[in-house]
């Protein structure tokens, strides 16, 4: 890394030959003498971009419009490596990036509305008229007009770093016009969980192909690589052959014609080629078998497309999931497209059941899983090591070890598998894209834009659901109002949060819990307070007690409530439905209810048994030290027959009269329990019963 600190003038005289990324850290082996300068029409920022997934990072200048290209320049230097303002600090790269976009729309909107009107001389006048054009520009979000707002103000926040004519003479922000109501619509496709009836196939897919496709898809991988180290038919050998051909060419054709698997060909004849390249021959020394090779394309021909020999291994309903791995890369089962769709299921299971952001996800390296076992040799944990840079104040990254689950650790080894023995990123784009550009690129150790894993994700969804239809399967990944789910890697950490907080019961792909998965992953990094995804968790669990609090609110249950601590549950959820009522009707909006959970928690915590109005005062629990609860109180502790701060619903009490029943019936069972399990039973049973004669007495 080179950082250079020495400080200089903030003006363009005096930058002419500085570097613009002096102040930044560089990446590993990079010279600051190698990077742009002030002068540079284009500024790369690549150079001081440590997250490998992004792509080529540039400033490109000469758009701007001409009388202001000199004075934009001195601001970005000022946001790269200028003197810090007071209270600023230095916006990251892919921000500077996306709002030199926006700097250049106001700037040509200045340019054609005020006739390039010099930026120190506008006025609160000129901003409104801005903003009104915001508001009208065809096809920009409520997100976009934020940063497009944002942007502008760099030129009052960073003016300092510009000569007169650049800054701006008045701070926008405090402006009554310059902003606009949140939108309460929907919301982003981008920003939103995905579907309970998308998750379910979508996750059972992924685990499919990880598990059981792999194996059939990594041994076309390999065949294919073979394939591709030779240089053409003279390095398949010379034409005299070996001496045992004519037997292994027959063991060959016998495969096919056993299996009724068609002879490698394309458009119905077969190729001597593509056998030769099975055999490890020449081609010519197949010509003397010709009677042989025809004798088995009468029995099964050949196929539409060259594949790689070798039995497909993995079976649905009985039969191969597929005939075999094709050489076409535009064909649907050849070894490119299976690799894409290996990697893109490898992801899912990566990003769903891990909670790690894409960007950590991408700096995933070859051996960066480690496995401690037990002393019958069966594994129990597993420790995912790589970077952390949200929340890290190290623009590098900071190493960060998450504990991840069985499937994680196998689809890290599928990848392992998958990804060339050089090539150390587990999440570098495939080698079969064609391309001498694009094969040098990854032999440099890039790996996937997010933008490319984005349309991996959803090509995936894609191939499912035509491989359903044409297999007559009803498992695919249904649309969601009437289109596909469009998927992005935001959406999988989004989603584990709001499933961990809400079916904590429940199950993953019918197999994997979501407690113990959550248990798991909060003894990592994903349950500090850097990863953040705790947090996630802990607001969704608000969220939904608040829902279900104001459910309670609307149905006037909560002036049902018995038990010792009820009036203050009523107390405390009228006050709650007081909050949250507009024009006489519970508004569940989630933002605002969330920031009504926020500030004004009733800390009223519904159970199956139970209701917990915790006081901790009263409290005989102890408190959350170590789950993933959102706080207090913590239940596993939870002394419910003789707590003060227990009420209970009509739901609740229903649950004791169930319980009840159990152990009466198990007491009247023609085989009786053992006696000392007897006279528990006896206890359990009278001291329920009395709890519910005492909070039946307390309500009355």
């Amino acid at each position: 890394m080179t950082v250079a600190v020495a400080a200089v003038p903030p003006h363009a005289d005096a930058l002419h030959e500085v570097f613009v990324l002096h102040d930044r850290p560089l990446r590993p082996g990079t010279e600051l003498a190698g990077t742009s300068r002030f002068t540079d029409p284009v500024w790369l920022l690549n150079p001081a971009d440590h997250q490998r997934h992004r792509r080529s990072l540039i400033l490109n200048f000469p758009k701007i419009p001409a009388p202001y290209r000199p004075l934009v320049k001195e601001l970005y230097y000022g946001l790269l490596s200028g003197p810090l303002p007071p209270g600023e600090t230095r916006p990251g790269l892919a921000t500077l990036h996306a709002a030199l976009g926006e700097v250049h729309q106001f700037l040509l909107w200045l340019a054609k509305a005020k006739q390039a009107r010099s930026i120190t001389s506008l006025t609160g006048a000129d901003l409104d008229d801005y903003q009104r054009h915001l508001l009208t520009r065809p096809r920009t979000s409520y997100s976009q007009r934020v940063k497009a707002r944002a942007a502008v103000r760099y030129f009052w926040r960073w003016r300092h770093s510009m000569r007169e004519a650049g800054r701006l003479a008045f701070d926008p922000g405090h402006m009554d016009s310059w902003g606009e109501p949140v939108r309460r619509g929907r919301t982003e496709n981008a920003h939103s969980r995905i579907p309970e009836e998308v998750l379910g196939p979508l996750l059972a897919w992924s685990l499919r192909f990880v598990d059981e496709f792999a194996d059939d898809i990594l041994a076309g991988d390999r065949r294919w690589q073979k394939r591709r180290r030779r240089d053409g038919p003279k390095a398949l050998g010379t034409g005299s052959g070996p001496k045992n051909l004519g037997y292994r060419l027959q063991r060959l054709l016998d495969e096919h014609v056993s299996a009724g698997r068609p002879l490698p060909g394309t458009q119905g004849n077969y190729s001597l080629y593509a056998l030769a390249e099975d055999l490890n021959c020449h081609p010519s020394s197949l010509y003397s078998y010709r009677a042989q090779v025809e004798e088995a394309f009468a029995r099964v021909g050949a196929g539409d497309v060259l594949t790689f020999s070798g039995p497909i291994t993995a079976v649905l309903e009985g039969r191969p999931w597929i005939d075999a791995v094709t050489r076409r890369p535009d064909h649907p089962h050849s070894v490119a497209v299976l690799g894409r769709l290996l990697q893109s299921a490898c992801y899912i299971v990566i990003a769903y059941l891990s909670g790690m952001r894409d960007s950590e996800i991408k700096h995933l390296r070859r051996d960066s899983l480690s496995v401690e076992i037990d002393d019958q040799g069966t594994a129990y944990r597993w420790r995912l090591a790589s970077l952390a840079f949200k929340g890290a104040d190290d623009v590098e990254g900071v190493p960060a070890v998450w504990l991840v689950g069985a499937p994680v650790a196998r689809a890290i080894k599928v990848m392992e598998r998958l990804q060339p023995t050089r090539q150390d990123m587990l999440f570098a784009a495939l080698l079969h894209s064609a391309g001498k550009k694009h094969a040098e690129r990854i032999a440099a150790g890039g790996v996937m834009a997010n933008s490319t894993t984005n349309s991996n994700l959803n090509q995936f969804i894609g191939w499912i659901n035509q491989y359903c239809t044409d297999h007559g399967r009803t498992d695919g990944i249904p649309d969601v109002d009437g289109r596909p789910w469009k998927l992005t890697t935001s959406q999988f950490r989004r989603t584990l949060a709001w499933f961990i907080a809400r079916r904590p019961g429940g199950t993953i792909a019918g197999a994997l819990h979501y407690k113990h998965q959550s248990i798991q992953m909060f003894e990592g990094y994903a349950g500090t307070s850097d990863s953040g995804f705790r947090a996630e968790v802990e607001s969704e669990q608000a969220l939904a007690r608040g829902e279900h609090l104001l459910a309670m609110v609307d149905a006037h249950e909560h002036r049902q409530i018995e038990g010792p601590a009820a009036a203050e549950a009523a107390r405390r959820l009228e006050t709650l439905g007081r909050r949250a009522s507009f024009t006489g009707q519970v508004v569940l909006d989630p933002a605002r209810l969330k920031r009504i959970m926020r500030k004004h928690d009733p800390a009223v915590y519904p159970g199956t048994f139970i209701t917990c109005v915790h006081d901790p005062a009263k409290a005989l629990c102890e408190k959350a030290r170590t789950t993933a609860a959102e706080g207090l109180p913590e239940h596993g502790g939870c002394q419910p027959l003789a707590c003060q701060n227990v009420a209970l619903t009509p739901a609740n009490r229903e649950q004791w009269q169930a319980e009840l029943s159990e152990i009466t019936s198990r007491l009247a069972a023609p085989l009786p329990p053992p006696p000392l399990l007897e006279t528990r039973l006896r206890h359990r049973r009278d001291e329920i019963a009395r709890f519910l004669d005492r909070t039946a007495e307390e309500e009355t």
